[in-house]
């Protein structure tokens, strides 16, 4: 059982962290985190994929990894996905494995959104490395910038009470029962009531980019949770 603290503002503070560790499990699984260098090419090896990745020096320059960590990231990727892209369905698979006693393929699906930046289907290696980028080593801003367009489901720059609640809900639906003590099935909405209305701060019923990092901004555990994964490749 996961034991949590559940303050008032504690699922919405899950919600930042599970965002940056969903992303390190889907790195396990497809065999990053372990490196190894021992035999790593000089350039990438593009023949063999359907999907070719970008210059690496345009990547480099694109994120905050350097050449070496791009090489070794994308071997792994390459091996675990040789048609060089991830579909939903993987993203799916790889979540259902991280939390088996809950149900992630909701939140599994708004991940993958927010992957997808082109909104093609798919993730592509230059999706994610520069989603991971933003995620292990981007500033708070950036971070934050990120977690608001996961959270922002229809992408039209606002936060509404029912896409927290989605995402809230999602969340709870990994990870919640599994969770001591217990989360009530109204948790979420308790959550999101509470904290939508810090967040809110002119009262119009959405929150803009600006109010949303703000207010994560003035929360000390997110913005705790922002250091947790830094430096881990």
């Amino acid at each position: 059982m996961l034991t949590l603290q559940w303050e008032s503002e504690g699922l919405q503070t899950v919600g930042i962290v599970v965002i940056i560790c969903a992303s390190l499990k889907l790195l396990h699984l497809l065999g990053l985190i372990d490196f190894s260098e021992d035999s790593v090419e000089d350039e990438l090896e593009m023949a063999t994929v359907r999907h070719r990745p970008e210059a690496l020096e345009l990547l480099e320059a694109q994120s905050k990894f350097t050449k070496k960590e791009l090489q070794i990231l994308y071997r792994g990727f390459k091996n675990e996905c040789p048609s060089g892209v991830v579909n939903e369905e993987t993203f799916k698979e790889i979540y259902s494995q991280f939390f088996p006693q809950g149900d992630s393929t909701t939140y599994a699906h708004f991940l993958f959104n927010a992957f997808d930046t082109d909104h093609n289907g798919a993730v592509s290696f230059e999706d994610f490395i520069k989603g991971l980028s933003i995620l292990l080593r981007g500033t708070v801003q950036e971070k934050l910038n990120w977690a608001f367009n996961l959270y922002d489901i229809n992408k039209d720059g606002y936060i509404t009470k029912e896409e927290m609640l989605d995402i809230m809900k999602a969340i709870y639906d990994m990870m919640g029962k599994c969770t001591y003590p217990v989360l009530k099935e109204d948790a979420p909405r308790q959550h999101v009531e509470t904290f939508f209305q810090k967040m809110d701060k002119n009262k119009d019923g959405v929150v803009t980019i600006d109010e949303f990092i703000e207010s994560c901004q003035k929360d000390e555990n997110i913005m705790r949770s922002m250091q947790l994964f830094e430096n881990v490749i």
